[in-house]
């Protein structure tokens, strides 16, 4: 049997990081390593304890959970750890702040449990997770400030192929979703998502997304 990825919760609110670490030690593949209810103790516990994921909040007292975000998985993080943001908040400027901190994922608090433990599960394989709902909001809000702003590799890397599944990745598709509208199948799809990230040194589908925007590739 593997080991139980290990998971730290971080919320200001005990009630609800009572919660979450309830349901996630409920499951035989997961532990809770440690809690804490602001940025700078999750940093410092992090590199204590080298947790698997950290779930964060994003209000939080002392140190918020952006700048907790960019310290522990933001470019240039010498050992970055995989981080799922769980917020209250949707249509707010803390999803696009939290992505590009570093975050592999994005969650809302009202998320039922079976969605938080797929959410944990699935950032912690190295995949990102982001609702396709809150991708096109995050995009359709925020476009005009993903727009080109610094060097990014060179797109026509791609096939024409992995140029559609790009855009397909960036209009909130999943990878059942794309197969789906390409007519081919899962795996094939997930050959091209693997692709796509080598060859534009992107290190998920979240950061996926932010490239194809900021390259002009979708509208």
């Amino acid at each position: 049997m593997n080991a139980p990825i290990r998971v730290l919760v971080c919320d200001d609110q005990a009630l609800i990081r009572t919660g979450f670490s309830t349901i996630i030690d409920a499951q035989p593949d997961l532990e809770v390593v440690g809690e804490c209810g602001d940025g700078s103790t999750a940093i410092d516990l992090a590199h204590r304890l080298n947790p698997d994921i950290v779930v964060m909040d994003v209000r939080m007292p002392v140190l918020d959970g952006i700048k907790a975000t960019r310290r522990l998985a933001g470019a240039g993080v010498k050992n970055p750890v995989k981080v799922l943001v769980v917020t209250t908040f949707n249509l707010d400027e803390y999803v696009y702040e939290a992505l590009r901190a570093g975050a592999s994922g994005f969650l809302l608090k009202d998320a039922p449990p079976a969605q938080l433990l797929h959410g944990i599960r699935t950032v912690a394989t190295g995949a990102a997770l982001l609702a396709p709902e809150v991708t096109r909001q995050l995009v359709g809000r925020y476009a005009a400030r993903i727009r080109p702003t610094q060097a990014t590799p060179d797109d026509t890397a791609l096939t024409p192929r992995e140029l559609e599944v790009l855009r397909l990745i960036a209009d909130g598709q999943s990878n059942s979703e794309i197969a789906a509208t390409l007519v081919i199948s899962q795996e094939t799809v997930k050959t091209y998502v693997s692709r796509i990230l080598t060859k534009l040194d992107l290190r998920d589908r979240v950061q996926a997304v932010v490239y194809a925007y900021r390259r002009g590739l979708v509208t």
